[in-house]
């Protein structure tokens, strides 16, 4: 896959978090963005009249802290949590039983305090492995076996960690949803992300005419590829406006 072509003016801009604005730490809450990041987080708002949104597995009050003050459109949990506008609430998903079976199912598995923790997210679950990598398998198993009986929730497998959530919405989704919507409506779609739930974003944007960005290694749908973090940044940050270092005053 080859490098990008520059941020223009007509495109929605869709990012994911970690592994594509922050680098992924040892622990979730560890991740850090650095300010170079929100100041071209900033700089794309006005250079593409508010088409930037956040799509991460993430939820959008702990995306808010990291890009403080910074505000932006978001889709948390892998879409379960939207905001469409940066000043609207936040709309959950409804969220069924299911998860509180599958936690109980965990707590009784042995695996927990072996370095695999559980983050709960409300509406969906993450099983973390970090540092304990030699768990994958045997995290992975326990959950699939736990959803068996649990056809509403939906596995995903992302870099060391093991995801439970309603099956009904991913990022995908999401993009869909934002382009239905000004800002967004009638630009051209690009999704950047580096892990396998990204990988529904990317197929979406590439089948509505825009195009995915894939961070990293491994397969990808995406036409084009940005080797990491480092690299996302100084590409979001090519060729923008040097006048352009904040937002544009309210009207």
């Amino acid at each position: 896959m080859n490098a990008p072509p520059p941020v223009s003016d007509d495109l929605a801009l869709f990012l994911d978090f970690d592994g594509t604005l922050v680098e992924i730490a040892r622990t979730p809450d560890a991740v850090e963005a650095e300010a170079r990041v929100i100041a071209c987080l900033e700089r794309l708002v006005d250079h593409l009249d508010g088409a930037v949104a956040i799509v991460s597995g993430r939820p959008i009050h702990e995306i808010d802290t990291h890009l403080a003050p910074l505000s932006l459109p978001c889709a948390g949990l892998h879409g379960l949590e939207t905001r469409l506008h940066p000043d609207a609430g936040i709309e959950r998903a409804p969220v069924g039983p299911e998860l509180e079976t599958l936690k109980a199912a965990l707590s009784g598995s042995g695996l927990l305090g072996r370095g695999v923790s559980i983050e709960d997210k409300g509406a969906a679950i993450a099983v973390h492995y970090r540092i304990a990598p030699d768990c994958e398998e045997a995290v992975f198993e326990v959950m699939q076996g736990a959803i068996v009986d649990l056809p509403d929730l939906h596995l995903v497998r992302g870099k060391m960690v093991v995801e439970a959530k309603p099956a009904y919405r991913d990022k995908g989704w999401a993009v869909a949803s934002f382009m239905d919507i000004d800002p967004f409506r009638g630009r051209t779609p690009v999704f950047v992300g580096d892990d396998v739930t990204d990988e529904d974003g990317i197929r979406v944007a590439e089948a509505i005419g825009g195009f995915g960005i894939k961070v990293g290694r491994g397969d990808s749908l995406a036409r084009f590829r940005l080797p990491d973090v480092e690299s996302v940044t100084d590409w979001l940050a090519l060729d923008l406006p040097a006048h352009a270092t904040a937002r544009k005053p309210q009207t």
